[in-house]
């Protein structure tokens, strides 16, 4: 069985399961206060999660993924979207691993699912690209053990693009009768002052709280707006909106990487949840 080998453990994230929990508890005892476990008991389709180095960003993942924890779901399927930073591999692809090697241990891709998807099956988009294999601790940490994910790549974002991977995954569950979770991997803003970061995101924010991802594309090519995972954004909201009535996104936590190291250029963290209203 071919397994994706670890590939920014030691840099993104520690290589040691223990050294991992320290900072995933420490970051919940930090921001336990704030983190809104009432919406547990909504119908969660998925969220948003940064994936920068852990140091950077955990305050703002822990609050997607101690809701996970508390509703307790059990999924067959993570399907787990992130953006191509590398310029490697196919415009939209499916790994060609069958499993991801963590930390912790290893976790199962579910291939009967991707083949479904009919997209590129091949190995190079995933193999230097971090946004993908981050998540990955986050989730044997915090979701009931027992599921496979399915990482999709996407190179090629905008939103027909979007509207295909998310129809083809809608179609794909329904056949298969999966209980999924849509994971994507996105961080915000890159490199502007913690001020300018924040006004362009929330100029962008302001679309997704609509669930209009439309305007969310063209507000983010209008002011040229560095937020890497745009696609795999689109295809949560679009997918949200084929099997719900009232798809609500909810901002969990906002934060940028200043306020860890100070900085005139700061990448901004957002991370979010989308649930049935």
């Amino acid at each position: 069985m071919t397994v994706r080998k670890c590939g920014v453990a030691g840099s993104f994230y520690p290589n040691s399961p223990e050294e991992i929990k320290e900072i995933f508890e420490e970051a919940l005892q930090k921001e336990s206060d704030n983190i809104k476990t009432e919406l547990k008991n909504k119908n969660i389709i998925g969220g948003v999660s940064p994936h920068a180095g852990y140091v950077y960003c955990v305050r703002e993942a822990v609050h997607l993924f101690e809701i996970l924890r508390e509703k307790g779901e059990k999924y067959d399927t993570v399907v787990l979207v992130n953006p191509n930073h590398t310029g490697y591999g196919e415009a939209v692809s499916i790994d060609s691993n069958k499993a991801w090697e963590t930390p912790f241990g290893s976790i199962e891709l579910d291939s009967e699912f991707g083949d479904e998807l009919s997209f590129p099956v091949e190995p190079m988009a995933q193999r230097f690209e971090h946004s993908g294999e981050v998540m990955l601790p986050y989730l044997y940490y915090f979701i009931k053990k027992g599921f496979k994910i399915l990482p999709i790549c996407m190179m090629r974002q905008d939103l027909k693009t979007a509207k295909n991977i998310a129809e083809k995954i809608k179609n794909a569950s329904e056949k298969l009768n999966r209980k999924i979770l849509i994971l994507i991997s996105s961080d915000f803003t890159h490199f502007h002052s913690s001020e300018e970061g924040a006004k362009l995101d929330s100029y962008a924010i302001e679309s997704l709280l609509k669930m209009d991802s439309g305007e969310f594309q063209d507000r983010i090519l209008e002011k040229d707006i560095s937020i890497c995972g745009m696609g795999p954004i689109m295809v949560l909201l679009e997918y949200s909106k084929m099997i719900l009535k009232n798809p609500k996104l909810e901002i969990l936590k906002r934060g940028h990487s200043g306020e860890v190291y100070p900085s005139d250029e700061v990448v901004d963290y957002v991370s979010i949840l989308v649930y049935e209203e």
